[in-house]
């Protein structure tokens, strides 16, 4: 396969530093076309760039000359990073472009025709594409912490079907972007508030879970209640889950339809996708962010501490890695999903 040219929207923002980052040397695409706001226009990427990943920018990416959104584009697909404050017409104008939009801003991700996928859950969502009024169309990943929460719920649920989750989350603070939350706020501290999280968290996984038929997508029928903090971690979203379920299970078989799971990103052999999706920890004090968040690069759900609950049936911790399968690995995923289930001719 002739490797596939792809553009970054957002591309000087953390999440779009991220996808620089994980297509380095990617095997079936290439960075071609870099796109930020009207701010770095003309620029080379790294005067525009604020870099701030591990790694140093990419040579071949590093005297691109950044593009604005007004700009036609030659990539077919495109990641999308923008902020969710212009994200929503500029992705659609690429879209009726003829261009495919993976996004990870929230703007689309609840549009009835618009899927929000997990390619280990939910891949026959990728259909409803064809109802889109584009010559291309839109893809949406979840919200990071959504991103965890589903991929434990979804195999539980099509194993003992869930009707209630209490879910508090620990959210890093690379989750709020750069410059983020000020020091003198997270330090030593928890700020037990992020602005519009836990909607996010309450509504998104029934999409995802839900049932497509007919051009229709079904949510699924389960009451979520959510708490969201941000907490003094650089990576790594932690999660308290407390389920209720149909069927009662038992701790172990629990344990087991988790890390039993895979998907159709394994089964279509992805170049992103995680041998195992879910990690089932045994270890009491696991998961952690600091040993945990770069399990399989990054891309997999770590759970623990799975036992039961006093007050509904199974508690258990989740955590995974947010700006990697929280963000930008998952919309890379999605992509190559849409190319080997061929939505996107090469």
């Amino acid at each position: 396969m002739n490797r596939i040219p792809v553009a970054v929207l957002g591309a000087t923002g953390t999440v779009g530093q991220k996808f620089i980052t994980l297509l380095e040397g990617h095997s079936w695409f290439t960075v071609e076309e870099v796109v930020a706001s009207s701010r770095s226009a003309g620029k080379q990427y790294k005067e525009a760039c604020n870099w701030k990943q591990p790694t140093p920018i990419p040579k071949e990416i590093a005297e691109k000359i950044v593009k604005t959104t007004d700009e036609k584009l030659n990539s077919p697909l495109l990641f999308s990073g923008l902020d969710s404050s212009v994200a929503g017409p500029a992705e659609e104008k690429y879209a009726n472009d003829g261009h495919f939009i993976i996004s990870n801003s929230k703007n689309h991700r609840m549009d009835a025709d618009v899927p929000l996928v997990i390619p280990e859950l939910n891949a026959d969502h990728f259909d409803i594409i064809s109802k889109q009024p584009y010559k291309g169309g839109i893809v949406t990943n979840s919200n990071c912490s959504t991103m965890f929460l589903a991929m434990v719920l979804g195999p539980l649920h099509q194993a003992f079907g869930v009707s209630e989750v209490q879910v508090s989350t620990m959210q890093a603070i690379s989750g709020a972007g750069y410059p983020g939350v000020p020091s003198m706020d997270i330090l030593g501290n928890i700020v037990p508030y992020i602005s519009g999280e836990e909607e996010k968290l309450e509504i998104e996984p029934q999409k995802i879970l839900g049932s497509y038929k007919d051009g229709t997508i079904t949510p699924a029928k389960m009451k979520i209640s959510a708490q969201c903090a941000r907490v003094p971690v650089f990576d790594g979203h932690t999660e308290t889950l407390s389920i209720k379920f149909h069927k009662k299970p038992t701790p172990e078989q629990v344990k087991k339809v988790l890390a039993d799971f895979t998907g159709e990103a394994q089964k279509l052999g992805l170049p992103s996708a995680p041998s195992r999706p879910i990690v089932v920890h045994e270890e009491p004090n696991r998961p952690q962010p600091f040993l945990d968040a770069w399990l399989e690069k990054g891309m997999v759900a770590s759970v623990g501490r799975v036992r039961e609950c006093s007050v509904l049936d199974i508690k258990m911790v989740i955590m995974g890695h947010n700006t990697v399968r929280g963000a930008a690995g998952a919309a890379i995923l999605n992509g190559e999903a849409l190319v080997k289930k061929g939505y996107i001719k090469v």
